[in-house]
Protein backbone atom coordinates (compact mmCIF):
# COMPACT_ATOMS: atom_id res chain seq x y z
CA UNK A 1 0.00 0.00 0.00
CA UNK A 2 0.61 3.43 -0.75
CA UNK A 3 2.28 5.10 3.04
CA UNK A 4 2.22 8.97 3.62
CA UNK A 5 4.33 10.66 6.40
CA UNK A 6 2.91 13.08 8.27
CA UNK A 7 6.31 15.01 9.49
CA UNK A 8 6.03 18.48 7.78
CA UNK A 9 8.67 18.74 4.90
CA UNK A 10 11.83 21.62 4.84
CA UNK A 11 9.71 23.34 2.34
CA UNK A 12 6.61 23.29 4.60
CA UNK A 13 2.96 22.92 3.45
CA UNK A 14 3.03 19.16 2.57
CA UNK A 15 0.86 17.87 5.36
CA UNK A 16 -1.95 18.06 4.25
CA UNK A 17 -1.02 16.10 0.54
CA UNK A 18 -2.50 12.76 1.70
CA UNK A 19 -5.80 14.42 2.61
CA UNK A 20 -6.44 15.88 -0.56
CA UNK A 21 -5.36 12.27 -2.60
CA UNK A 22 -8.08 10.68 -0.12
CA UNK A 23 -7.91 7.68 1.83
CA UNK A 24 -8.98 4.24 0.43
CA UNK A 25 -9.36 3.95 -3.19
CA UNK A 26 -6.82 6.48 -4.43
CA UNK A 27 -4.45 4.55 -2.35
CA UNK A 28 -5.93 0.95 -3.27
CA UNK A 29 -5.22 2.31 -6.85
CA UNK A 30 -1.61 3.52 -7.11
CA UNK A 31 -0.74 0.39 -5.69
CA UNK A 32 -2.71 -1.44 -8.55
CA UNK A 33 -0.91 -0.44 -11.44
CA UNK A 34 1.94 -1.41 -12.91
CA UNK A 35 4.15 1.68 -12.82
CA UNK A 36 5.87 3.27 -9.95
CA UNK A 37 4.89 6.04 -8.23
CA UNK A 38 6.84 8.63 -6.14
CA UNK A 39 5.42 11.72 -4.64
CA UNK A 40 8.31 14.08 -3.52
CA UNK A 41 7.91 17.53 -2.18
CA UNK A 42 9.99 20.43 -3.12
CA UNK A 43 12.82 20.44 -1.02
CA UNK A 44 13.34 16.46 -2.28
CA UNK A 45 11.51 14.43 0.36
CA UNK A 46 9.50 11.67 -0.92
CA UNK A 47 6.00 12.11 0.44
CA UNK A 48 4.13 8.81 -1.44
CA UNK A 49 5.56 5.82 -2.80
CA UNK A 50 3.68 2.88 -4.18
CA UNK A 51 4.27 -0.57 -4.36
CA UNK A 52 6.37 -0.72 -7.55
CA UNK A 53 8.48 2.41 -6.63
CA UNK A 54 9.06 0.59 -3.05
CA UNK A 55 9.74 -2.60 -4.60
CA UNK A 56 12.15 -1.34 -7.36
CA UNK A 57 13.95 1.87 -5.80
CA UNK A 58 13.68 1.38 -2.57
CA UNK A 59 11.80 4.58 -1.98
CA UNK A 60 9.69 4.81 1.08
CA UNK A 61 7.90 8.09 2.39
CA UNK A 62 10.22 10.23 4.50
CA UNK A 63 13.27 8.85 2.28
CA UNK A 64 15.75 11.59 0.46
CA UNK A 65 15.03 11.40 -3.32
CA UNK A 66 19.01 11.98 -3.89
CA UNK A 67 19.46 8.96 -1.93
CA UNK A 68 17.13 6.47 -3.81
CA UNK A 69 16.90 7.89 -7.03
CA UNK A 70 19.47 10.05 -7.67
CA UNK A 71 18.91 9.56 -11.31
CA UNK A 72 15.88 11.84 -11.14
CA UNK A 73 17.59 14.51 -8.22
CA UNK A 74 18.70 17.26 -10.81
CA UNK A 75 15.60 16.93 -13.16
CA UNK A 76 13.39 17.41 -9.94
CA UNK A 77 15.09 20.44 -9.16
CA UNK A 78 14.69 21.85 -12.32
CA UNK A 79 10.32 21.05 -12.30
CA UNK A 80 10.84 22.36 -9.16
CA UNK A 81 12.18 25.36 -10.71
CA UNK A 82 10.05 26.36 -13.84
CA UNK A 83 6.59 24.12 -12.77
CA UNK A 84 7.32 22.40 -16.68
CA UNK A 85 6.74 18.58 -17.29
CA UNK A 86 9.49 16.35 -18.34
CA UNK A 87 9.48 12.92 -19.73
CA UNK A 88 12.02 10.11 -21.11
CA UNK A 89 14.38 9.79 -18.60
CA UNK A 90 16.06 6.65 -18.19
CA UNK A 91 16.43 5.04 -14.91
CA UNK A 92 17.84 1.15 -14.74
CA UNK A 93 17.73 -1.00 -12.08
CA UNK A 94 18.75 -4.44 -12.46
CA UNK A 95 17.93 -5.45 -15.34
CA UNK A 96 15.02 -3.59 -15.98
CA UNK A 97 14.53 0.05 -17.50
CA UNK A 98 12.65 2.77 -16.48
CA UNK A 99 10.79 6.09 -18.53
CA UNK A 100 10.36 8.23 -15.65
CA UNK A 101 7.89 11.70 -16.22
CA UNK A 102 7.94 14.44 -13.55
CA UNK A 103 4.74 16.58 -13.09
CA UNK A 104 4.41 19.66 -10.54
CA UNK A 105 1.91 19.34 -7.97
CA UNK A 106 -0.23 22.59 -7.69
CA UNK A 107 -2.49 23.18 -5.60
CA UNK A 108 -4.00 26.48 -7.03
CA UNK A 109 -1.18 28.65 -7.83
CA UNK A 110 0.88 26.89 -4.78
CA UNK A 111 3.84 24.02 -6.07
CA UNK A 112 3.24 21.12 -3.46
CA UNK A 113 5.84 19.04 -4.54
CA UNK A 114 6.37 16.67 -7.90
CA UNK A 115 4.98 13.34 -9.04
CA UNK A 116 7.21 10.71 -10.44
CA UNK A 117 5.73 7.98 -12.64
CA UNK A 118 8.40 5.21 -13.41
CA UNK A 119 6.79 3.23 -17.13
CA UNK A 120 8.69 0.10 -17.48
CA UNK A 121 10.52 0.27 -20.51
CA UNK A 122 12.24 -3.19 -20.78
CA UNK A 123 10.26 -4.53 -23.56
CA UNK A 124 10.22 -1.42 -25.16
CA UNK A 125 13.98 -0.39 -25.34
CA UNK A 126 14.34 -4.22 -26.32
CA UNK A 127 12.26 -3.77 -29.00
CA UNK A 128 14.04 -0.98 -29.64
CA UNK A 129 17.43 -2.87 -30.23
CA UNK A 130 15.74 -5.52 -32.39
CA UNK A 131 14.47 -2.05 -34.50
CA UNK A 132 17.71 -1.37 -34.79
CA UNK A 133 19.23 -4.45 -35.87
CA UNK A 134 16.64 -4.59 -38.42
CA UNK A 135 17.17 -1.35 -39.99
CA UNK A 136 21.11 -1.75 -39.74
CA UNK A 137 20.43 -5.05 -41.96
CA UNK A 138 18.16 -3.37 -44.05
CA UNK A 139 21.01 -1.07 -44.71
CA UNK A 140 23.53 -3.79 -44.93
CA UNK A 141 21.18 -5.30 -47.80
CA UNK A 142 20.73 -2.19 -49.53
CA UNK A 143 24.35 -1.32 -49.99
CA UNK A 144 25.24 -5.17 -50.89
CA UNK A 145 22.66 -4.51 -53.57
CA UNK A 146 23.78 -1.23 -55.03
CA UNK A 147 27.62 -1.88 -54.41
CA UNK A 148 27.33 -5.65 -56.11
CA UNK A 149 29.18 -5.59 -59.60
CA UNK A 150 26.44 -7.87 -61.31
CA UNK A 151 22.92 -6.56 -62.11
CA UNK A 152 19.81 -7.20 -59.94
CA UNK A 153 15.97 -6.85 -60.95
CA UNK A 154 13.65 -7.49 -58.05
CA UNK A 155 10.36 -8.25 -59.41
CA UNK A 156 6.68 -9.31 -57.27
CA UNK A 157 4.29 -12.15 -57.73
CA UNK A 158 3.08 -10.23 -60.71
CA UNK A 159 6.15 -9.11 -63.00
CA UNK A 160 6.02 -5.32 -61.35
CA UNK A 161 9.30 -3.95 -61.42
CA UNK A 162 9.93 -3.15 -56.83
CA UNK A 163 13.76 -2.00 -57.85
CA UNK A 164 17.38 -2.58 -60.16
CA UNK A 165 20.71 -1.24 -58.86
CA UNK A 166 22.87 0.79 -60.62
CA UNK A 167 24.50 -1.86 -61.83
CA UNK A 168 22.07 -2.87 -63.70
CA UNK A 169 21.25 0.67 -64.51
CA UNK A 170 24.66 0.79 -66.41
CA UNK A 171 24.17 -2.76 -68.27
CA UNK A 172 20.97 -1.79 -69.54
CA UNK A 173 21.90 1.77 -70.53
CA UNK A 174 18.60 2.50 -68.18
CA UNK A 175 17.41 4.87 -65.05
CA UNK A 176 15.76 2.92 -62.66
CA UNK A 177 12.62 5.88 -62.50
CA UNK A 178 11.76 4.99 -65.78
CA UNK A 179 11.20 1.12 -65.16
CA UNK A 180 10.61 1.04 -61.56
CA UNK A 181 6.67 0.12 -60.67
CA UNK A 182 5.93 -1.23 -63.98
CA UNK A 183 4.95 -4.72 -65.54
CA UNK A 184 7.31 -6.40 -67.39
CA UNK A 185 5.28 -7.33 -69.84
CA UNK A 186 4.75 -4.09 -70.90
CA UNK A 187 8.44 -3.43 -70.89
CA UNK A 188 9.07 -6.03 -73.56
CA UNK A 189 5.84 -4.61 -75.51
CA UNK A 190 7.87 -1.56 -75.58
CA UNK A 191 11.32 -2.63 -76.35
CA UNK A 192 12.75 -2.05 -73.37
CA UNK A 193 13.98 -5.66 -73.20
CA UNK A 194 13.40 -8.09 -76.21
CA UNK A 195 13.12 -11.16 -73.20
CA UNK A 196 12.28 -11.22 -70.16
CA UNK A 197 13.59 -13.87 -67.26
CA UNK A 198 10.97 -12.65 -64.57
CA UNK A 199 8.46 -13.59 -67.08
CA UNK A 200 9.99 -17.00 -67.37
CA UNK A 201 10.24 -16.95 -63.95
CA UNK A 202 6.47 -16.39 -63.15
CA UNK A 203 4.96 -19.32 -66.03
CA UNK A 204 7.75 -22.24 -65.20
CA UNK A 205 8.02 -21.58 -61.56
CA UNK A 206 11.56 -22.36 -61.13
CA UNK A 207 15.21 -21.12 -61.80
CA UNK A 208 15.87 -19.69 -65.41
CA UNK A 209 19.45 -18.76 -67.08
CA UNK A 210 19.31 -16.50 -70.02
CA UNK A 211 21.56 -15.32 -72.47
CA UNK A 212 21.22 -11.96 -74.03
CA UNK A 213 22.62 -8.78 -75.63
CA UNK A 214 21.89 -5.53 -74.23
CA UNK A 215 23.70 -2.07 -75.13
CA UNK A 216 26.82 -4.12 -77.34
CA UNK A 217 27.41 -6.14 -73.99
CA UNK A 218 26.87 -9.74 -73.37
CA UNK A 219 24.97 -10.80 -70.36
CA UNK A 220 24.47 -13.58 -68.83
CA UNK A 221 20.79 -13.73 -66.75
CA UNK A 222 19.68 -15.60 -63.64
CA UNK A 223 16.17 -15.30 -62.60
CA UNK A 224 15.29 -17.23 -59.41
CA UNK A 225 11.80 -17.42 -57.49
CA UNK A 226 11.02 -16.74 -54.33
CA UNK A 227 8.05 -18.60 -51.86
CA UNK A 228 6.50 -17.97 -49.35
CA UNK A 229 5.45 -19.70 -46.14
CA UNK A 230 2.47 -21.01 -47.87
CA UNK A 231 4.28 -21.40 -51.21
CA UNK A 232 2.78 -18.45 -53.04
CA UNK A 233 5.52 -17.32 -55.52
CA UNK A 234 5.65 -13.34 -54.08
CA UNK A 235 9.34 -12.34 -55.60
CA UNK A 236 11.36 -13.05 -58.84
CA UNK A 237 15.00 -12.22 -58.74
CA UNK A 238 16.76 -11.55 -61.96
CA UNK A 239 21.01 -11.71 -61.56
CA UNK A 240 22.71 -10.08 -64.80
CA UNK A 241 26.62 -10.90 -65.08
CA UNK A 242 28.03 -9.26 -67.88
CA UNK A 243 30.25 -11.70 -69.38
CA UNK A 244 31.79 -9.23 -72.46
CA UNK A 245 34.79 -8.84 -70.00
CA UNK A 246 35.34 -12.82 -69.66
CA UNK A 247 35.24 -13.07 -73.24
CA UNK A 248 37.40 -10.72 -74.11
CA UNK A 249 39.86 -11.80 -71.37
CA UNK A 250 40.01 -15.17 -72.43
CA UNK A 251 40.87 -14.36 -76.04
CA UNK A 252 43.93 -12.77 -74.63
CA UNK A 253 44.79 -15.36 -72.67
CA UNK A 254 44.76 -17.51 -75.46
CA UNK A 255 46.87 -15.09 -77.68
CA UNK A 256 49.31 -15.17 -75.30
CA UNK A 257 50.86 -17.87 -74.10
CA UNK A 258 53.16 -16.42 -72.31
CA UNK A 259 51.19 -15.62 -69.75
CA UNK A 260 50.29 -18.87 -69.12
CA UNK A 261 53.93 -19.51 -69.14
CA UNK A 262 54.20 -17.03 -66.29
CA UNK A 263 51.43 -18.81 -64.36
CA UNK A 264 53.35 -21.57 -64.56
CA UNK A 265 56.94 -20.62 -63.92
CA UNK A 266 55.56 -19.36 -60.67
CA UNK A 267 53.80 -22.37 -59.48
CA UNK A 268 57.57 -24.00 -60.30
CA UNK A 269 59.44 -20.78 -58.27
CA UNK A 270 57.02 -21.58 -55.38
CA UNK A 271 58.24 -25.30 -55.42
CA UNK A 272 62.18 -24.22 -56.41
CA UNK A 273 61.93 -21.63 -53.82
CA UNK A 274 61.17 -24.29 -50.86
CA UNK A 275 64.21 -26.19 -52.00
CA UNK A 276 66.43 -23.64 -52.10
CA UNK A 277 65.75 -22.11 -48.78
CA UNK A 278 66.83 -25.55 -47.19
CA UNK A 279 70.53 -25.66 -49.51
CA UNK A 280 70.77 -21.82 -49.27
CA UNK A 281 69.61 -21.27 -45.67
CA UNK A 282 67.29 -18.39 -46.04
CA UNK A 283 65.30 -17.42 -43.05
CA UNK A 284 65.26 -13.99 -42.92
CA UNK A 285 62.31 -12.08 -45.03
CA UNK A 286 65.44 -10.13 -47.00
CA UNK A 287 67.24 -13.34 -47.98
CA UNK A 288 63.98 -14.96 -49.24
CA UNK A 289 63.34 -11.92 -51.35
CA UNK A 290 66.79 -12.43 -52.60
CA UNK A 291 66.14 -16.21 -53.34
CA UNK A 292 63.28 -15.48 -55.30
CA UNK A 293 64.55 -12.96 -57.64
CA UNK A 294 67.25 -15.21 -57.99
CA UNK A 295 64.35 -17.87 -59.60
CA UNK A 296 62.46 -15.17 -61.52
CA UNK A 297 64.87 -13.94 -63.32
CA UNK A 298 66.83 -17.31 -63.88
CA UNK A 299 64.56 -18.27 -66.95
CA UNK A 300 65.42 -15.03 -69.28
CA UNK A 301 68.70 -14.17 -70.65
CA UNK A 302 68.65 -10.63 -69.25
CA UNK A 303 72.02 -9.64 -67.28
CA UNK A 304 72.10 -9.82 -63.94
CA UNK A 305 74.37 -7.31 -61.54
CA UNK A 306 74.33 -9.01 -58.00
CA UNK A 307 75.99 -6.40 -55.25
CA UNK A 308 76.92 -7.44 -51.82
CA UNK A 309 79.59 -7.16 -49.24
CA UNK A 310 82.28 -9.94 -50.12
CA UNK A 311 81.53 -13.37 -48.54
CA UNK A 312 77.51 -12.85 -48.48
CA UNK A 313 77.56 -15.63 -50.60
CA UNK A 314 77.34 -13.93 -54.29
CA UNK A 315 78.48 -16.73 -55.86
CA UNK A 316 75.79 -19.15 -55.01
CA UNK A 317 73.16 -16.68 -56.40
CA UNK A 318 74.79 -17.27 -59.59
CA UNK A 319 74.83 -20.97 -59.42
CA UNK A 320 71.20 -20.85 -57.85
CA UNK A 321 70.08 -18.35 -61.34
CA UNK A 322 72.34 -20.91 -63.98
CA UNK A 323 70.84 -23.89 -62.50
CA UNK A 324 67.19 -22.63 -63.27
CA UNK A 325 68.17 -21.43 -66.15
CA UNK A 326 67.62 -22.88 -69.66
CA UNK A 327 71.35 -23.10 -69.78
CA UNK A 328 71.58 -25.14 -66.74
CA UNK A 329 73.20 -28.17 -69.07
CA UNK A 330 75.93 -25.98 -69.93
CA UNK A 331 78.43 -24.54 -68.42
CA UNK A 332 78.95 -21.85 -65.50
CA UNK A 333 81.92 -20.42 -65.77
CA UNK A 334 83.43 -18.14 -62.99
CA UNK A 335 86.18 -15.38 -63.68
CA UNK A 336 87.07 -13.26 -60.64
CA UNK A 337 88.15 -10.13 -62.25
CA UNK A 338 90.41 -9.20 -59.50
CA UNK A 339 92.53 -12.21 -59.03
CA UNK A 340 93.88 -12.08 -62.99
CA UNK A 341 96.82 -9.80 -63.56
CA UNK A 342 96.11 -7.12 -65.85
CA UNK A 343 98.39 -7.76 -68.42
CA UNK A 344 96.97 -11.07 -69.11
CA UNK A 345 93.18 -10.91 -68.26
CA UNK A 346 91.82 -9.78 -71.67
CA UNK A 347 93.33 -13.17 -72.96
CA UNK A 348 92.22 -15.24 -70.52
CA UNK A 349 88.57 -13.40 -71.18
CA UNK A 350 89.06 -13.10 -75.05
CA UNK A 351 91.92 -15.80 -75.69
CA UNK A 352 94.39 -15.32 -78.03
CA UNK A 353 95.59 -16.39 -81.27
CA UNK A 354 99.21 -18.08 -81.71
CA UNK A 355 102.10 -15.78 -81.36
CA UNK A 356 99.95 -12.73 -80.14
CA UNK A 357 102.15 -12.34 -77.60
CA UNK A 358 105.79 -13.63 -75.83
CA UNK A 359 104.80 -16.47 -74.11
CA UNK A 360 101.87 -17.17 -76.40
CA UNK A 361 101.20 -21.10 -76.98
CA UNK A 362 101.82 -21.89 -80.60
CA UNK A 363 98.36 -23.20 -81.01
CA UNK A 364 96.19 -20.21 -79.51
CA UNK A 365 94.05 -20.90 -77.01
CA UNK A 366 90.17 -19.97 -76.27
CA UNK A 367 89.20 -17.47 -74.17
CA UNK A 368 86.40 -17.74 -71.31
CA UNK A 369 83.32 -16.49 -73.41
CA UNK A 370 84.01 -19.35 -75.86
CA UNK A 371 84.38 -21.98 -73.41
CA UNK A 372 81.19 -20.61 -71.66
CA UNK A 373 79.43 -20.49 -75.32
CA UNK A 374 75.94 -21.43 -74.84
CA UNK A 375 76.06 -21.65 -71.01
CA UNK A 376 76.72 -18.22 -68.18
CA UNK A 377 79.86 -16.75 -67.59
CA UNK A 378 79.75 -15.24 -63.99
CA UNK A 379 82.79 -12.33 -63.66
CA UNK A 380 83.07 -11.70 -60.15
CA UNK A 381 84.42 -8.53 -58.58
CA UNK A 382 83.56 -7.28 -61.51
CA UNK A 383 84.72 -3.26 -60.71
CA UNK A 384 88.38 -4.71 -61.16
CA UNK A 385 88.50 -5.15 -64.48
CA UNK A 386 90.34 -2.48 -66.58
CA UNK A 387 88.78 0.20 -68.86
CA UNK A 388 90.33 -1.31 -71.77
CA UNK A 389 88.94 -4.80 -71.34
CA UNK A 390 85.35 -2.69 -69.97
CA UNK A 391 85.30 -1.78 -73.42
CA UNK A 392 85.52 -5.46 -75.25
CA UNK A 393 83.10 -6.65 -72.31
CA UNK A 394 80.12 -3.72 -73.48
CA UNK A 395 80.89 -4.60 -77.21
CA UNK A 396 79.71 -8.36 -76.43
CA UNK A 397 76.62 -7.17 -74.31
CA UNK A 398 75.92 -4.89 -77.72
CA UNK A 399 76.29 -7.26 -80.23
CA UNK A 400 77.54 -10.81 -79.05
CA UNK A 401 81.01 -10.74 -80.53
CA UNK A 402 84.52 -11.28 -79.03
CA UNK A 403 87.63 -11.24 -81.14
CA UNK A 404 90.71 -12.92 -79.51
CA UNK A 405 93.76 -10.80 -78.31
CA UNK A 406 95.55 -11.18 -82.10
CA UNK A 407 92.92 -11.72 -84.09
CA UNK A 408 90.94 -10.18 -87.19
CA UNK A 409 87.75 -12.17 -87.01
CA UNK A 410 84.55 -11.79 -84.90
CA UNK A 411 83.75 -15.02 -83.36
CA UNK A 412 79.64 -14.64 -82.13
CA UNK A 413 78.85 -16.18 -79.25
CA UNK A 414 75.67 -17.38 -77.24
CA UNK A 415 76.36 -16.15 -73.34
CA UNK A 416 74.65 -14.73 -70.29
CA UNK A 417 76.72 -12.45 -68.12
CA UNK A 418 76.49 -12.15 -64.61
CA UNK A 419 78.45 -10.00 -62.66
CA UNK A 420 78.98 -9.31 -58.95
CA UNK A 421 80.42 -6.58 -57.05
CA UNK A 422 80.95 -5.37 -53.71
CA UNK A 423 82.42 -2.00 -54.81
CA UNK A 424 80.04 0.89 -55.41
CA UNK A 425 80.04 1.06 -59.18
CA UNK A 426 77.84 4.40 -59.41
CA UNK A 427 80.69 6.31 -57.20
CA UNK A 428 83.44 4.42 -59.08
CA UNK A 429 81.45 5.78 -62.65
CA UNK A 430 82.01 9.71 -61.07
CA UNK A 431 85.42 8.91 -60.44
CA UNK A 432 85.62 7.60 -64.76
CA UNK A 433 86.75 4.38 -63.03
CA UNK A 434 83.81 1.98 -64.56
CA UNK A 435 82.11 2.95 -67.49
CA UNK A 436 78.61 4.67 -67.47
CA UNK A 437 77.72 2.74 -70.25
CA UNK A 438 78.76 -1.10 -69.15
CA UNK A 439 77.35 -0.08 -65.85
CA UNK A 440 73.77 0.53 -67.55
CA UNK A 441 74.08 -2.65 -69.32
CA UNK A 442 75.36 -5.01 -66.46
CA UNK A 443 72.48 -3.26 -63.88
CA UNK A 444 69.71 -4.65 -66.02
CA UNK A 445 68.32 -6.68 -62.85
CA UNK A 446 70.33 -5.49 -59.58
CA UNK A 447 69.86 -8.16 -56.68
CA UNK A 448 71.68 -6.70 -54.04
CA UNK A 449 72.71 -9.50 -51.14
CA UNK A 450 72.50 -8.57 -47.58
CA UNK A 451 75.38 -9.12 -45.06
CA UNK A 452 75.08 -11.77 -42.80
CA UNK A 453 74.46 -8.73 -39.98
CA UNK A 454 71.06 -7.39 -41.36
CA UNK A 455 69.81 -11.43 -41.50
CA UNK A 456 69.90 -12.54 -37.99
CA UNK A 457 67.55 -15.17 -38.73
CA UNK A 458 70.03 -17.01 -40.65
CA UNK A 459 72.64 -16.76 -38.09
CA UNK A 460 71.63 -20.21 -35.55
CA UNK A 461 70.26 -22.23 -38.68
CA UNK A 462 73.88 -21.47 -40.89
CA UNK A 463 75.71 -21.92 -37.34
CA UNK A 464 73.78 -25.85 -36.87
CA UNK A 465 74.59 -27.08 -40.66
CA UNK A 466 77.77 -26.07 -41.14
CA UNK A 467 79.20 -27.47 -37.46
CA UNK A 468 77.07 -30.32 -37.77
CA UNK A 469 78.92 -30.53 -41.62
CA UNK A 470 82.55 -29.95 -40.17
CA UNK A 471 81.37 -32.50 -37.48
CA UNK A 472 80.71 -34.95 -39.74
CA UNK A 473 83.52 -34.52 -41.76
CA UNK A 474 85.65 -35.64 -38.60
CA UNK A 475 83.58 -38.71 -37.16
CA UNK A 476 82.56 -36.40 -34.45
CA UNK A 477 79.38 -34.52 -32.92
CA UNK A 478 79.57 -30.53 -31.44
CA UNK A 479 76.79 -28.57 -29.87
CA UNK A 480 76.70 -25.24 -29.23
CA UNK A 481 75.66 -23.81 -25.32
CA UNK A 482 73.46 -21.60 -24.90
CA UNK A 483 75.58 -18.68 -23.90
CA UNK A 484 77.95 -19.18 -27.13
CA UNK A 485 74.86 -19.11 -29.56
CA UNK A 486 74.15 -15.76 -28.00
CA UNK A 487 77.76 -14.44 -28.54
CA UNK A 488 77.91 -15.93 -31.73
CA UNK A 489 73.82 -14.31 -33.10
CA UNK A 490 75.57 -10.71 -31.04
CA UNK A 491 78.94 -11.28 -33.42
CA UNK A 492 78.24 -8.86 -36.42
CA UNK A 493 80.43 -11.24 -38.83
CA UNK A 494 82.09 -8.46 -41.32
CA UNK A 495 83.37 -11.61 -43.07
CA UNK A 496 79.94 -12.82 -43.46
CA UNK A 497 78.92 -16.25 -44.58
CA UNK A 498 82.59 -16.90 -45.22
CA UNK A 499 83.85 -16.01 -41.98
CA UNK A 500 80.95 -17.99 -40.95
CA UNK A 501 82.01 -21.00 -42.25
CA UNK A 502 85.68 -20.94 -41.23
CA UNK A 503 85.07 -19.92 -37.47
CA UNK A 504 82.57 -23.04 -37.70
CA UNK A 505 85.57 -25.20 -38.60
CA UNK A 506 88.01 -24.04 -36.51
CA UNK A 507 85.15 -24.39 -33.44
CA UNK A 508 84.81 -28.34 -34.21
CA UNK A 509 88.12 -28.61 -35.03
CA UNK A 510 90.00 -26.77 -31.73
CA UNK A 511 87.18 -27.95 -29.10
CA UNK A 512 87.86 -31.11 -27.24
CA UNK A 513 84.41 -31.55 -25.61
CA UNK A 514 81.44 -32.37 -26.82
CA UNK A 515 79.34 -28.82 -26.19
CA UNK A 516 81.04 -25.31 -27.50
CA UNK A 517 81.32 -23.19 -24.80
CA UNK A 518 81.73 -19.51 -24.36
CA UNK A 519 85.01 -19.95 -23.52
CA UNK A 520 85.95 -21.49 -27.26
CA UNK A 521 85.18 -18.63 -28.78
CA UNK A 522 87.72 -16.22 -30.56
CA UNK A 523 88.40 -13.33 -28.40
CA UNK A 524 87.41 -11.21 -31.21
CA UNK A 525 83.86 -13.00 -31.30
CA UNK A 526 83.59 -12.38 -27.99
CA UNK A 527 84.83 -8.63 -27.60
CA UNK A 528 82.65 -8.23 -30.96
CA UNK A 529 83.62 -6.53 -34.39
CA UNK A 530 82.62 -3.24 -32.71
CA UNK A 531 85.16 -3.37 -30.31
CA UNK A 532 88.42 -1.87 -30.83
CA UNK A 533 91.60 -3.27 -29.33
CA UNK A 534 92.28 -1.34 -26.11
CA UNK A 535 95.67 1.12 -25.61
CA UNK A 536 98.22 0.65 -23.04
CA UNK A 537 97.58 -2.91 -22.24
CA UNK A 538 94.80 -4.27 -19.84
CA UNK A 539 93.33 -6.67 -22.12
CA UNK A 540 90.68 -9.14 -21.23
CA UNK A 541 91.58 -12.06 -18.80
CA UNK A 542 89.97 -14.62 -21.53
CA UNK A 543 91.70 -13.09 -24.32
CA UNK A 544 95.35 -14.06 -25.13
CA UNK A 545 97.93 -12.02 -26.90
CA UNK A 546 97.58 -13.81 -30.18
CA UNK A 547 94.40 -13.90 -30.19
CA UNK A 548 94.21 -10.11 -29.59
CA UNK A 549 97.13 -9.52 -33.03
CA UNK A 550 94.90 -12.00 -34.76
CA UNK A 551 91.63 -9.33 -34.09
CA UNK A 552 93.64 -6.34 -35.24
CA UNK A 553 95.17 -7.75 -38.03
CA UNK A 554 91.84 -9.12 -39.18
CA UNK A 555 90.11 -5.50 -38.33
CA UNK A 556 93.38 -3.60 -40.71
CA UNK A 557 92.47 -6.22 -43.68
CA UNK A 558 88.92 -5.34 -43.61
CA UNK A 559 89.43 -1.68 -43.19
CA UNK A 560 91.74 -1.79 -46.18
CA UNK A 561 89.82 -4.06 -48.37
CA UNK A 562 87.26 -1.32 -47.89
CA UNK A 563 89.10 1.45 -48.66
CA UNK A 564 91.38 0.30 -51.69
CA UNK A 565 89.27 -2.08 -53.20
CA UNK A 566 91.70 -4.98 -54.40
CA UNK A 567 94.71 -6.85 -53.42
CA UNK A 568 97.19 -4.55 -55.13
CA UNK A 569 96.61 -1.46 -53.58
CA UNK A 570 96.27 -3.21 -49.94
CA UNK A 571 99.46 -4.63 -50.50
CA UNK A 572 101.28 -1.29 -51.27
CA UNK A 573 99.08 0.37 -48.56
CA UNK A 574 100.14 -2.46 -46.02
CA UNK A 575 103.73 -2.42 -47.15
CA UNK A 576 103.41 -6.22 -48.20
CA UNK A 577 103.14 -8.75 -51.21
CA UNK A 578 99.96 -9.32 -52.53
CA UNK A 579 100.33 -12.97 -52.10
CA UNK A 580 100.55 -12.40 -48.08
CA UNK A 581 97.31 -9.98 -48.63
CA UNK A 582 95.76 -13.15 -50.18
CA UNK A 583 96.85 -15.54 -48.19
CA UNK A 584 95.42 -13.92 -44.76
CA UNK A 585 92.18 -12.51 -46.41
CA UNK A 586 91.20 -16.39 -47.02
CA UNK A 587 92.76 -17.16 -43.22
CA UNK A 588 90.18 -14.56 -41.76
CA UNK A 589 87.37 -15.26 -44.25
CA UNK A 590 87.25 -11.47 -45.95
CA UNK A 591 88.11 -12.49 -49.34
Amino acid sequence: MAEVVDRPSPAGGASGLESELGEGFNRALLNATGNGVLAVDPGGWVLLANRVAREKFGAFPGAKLAETVPELSSEVEKTVADRVPRAGILVRRERCTFLAQLNAILVGETLRGVLCVFIDGTELEATVRRMSSFQELAREQEAIIDLSSEGLWICDGEANVLRINPASERLNSIRAEEVTGRNMRDLVAQGFIDRSATLEVLRTRSVVHMLQERAGRKLVLTGSPVFDAEGNLFRVVVNERDITEIEALQRQLEEQEAIKDRFRYQILEMQNLEVESRRVIARSPSMLKVLRQALKVSPVDSSVLILGESGVGKGLIADLIHKYSGRAGKPLLKINCGAIPVSLIEAELFGYEKGAFTGAQATGKPGYFELADGGTLFLDEIAELPLSSQVKLLRFLEDGCVMRVGGTRNLRMDVRILAATNADLEDMVEKGKFRLDLYYRLNVIPIRVPPLRERKECILPLLRHHIDSFAGKHGTGKMLSREASDALLAYSYPGNVRELINLCERLVVMTDTEWIDLKDLPGDVLRGSEEEVPAGGGWPGQVTLKEALESLERSLLVESRERYGNQTRMAVALGINQSTIARKLKRYGIA
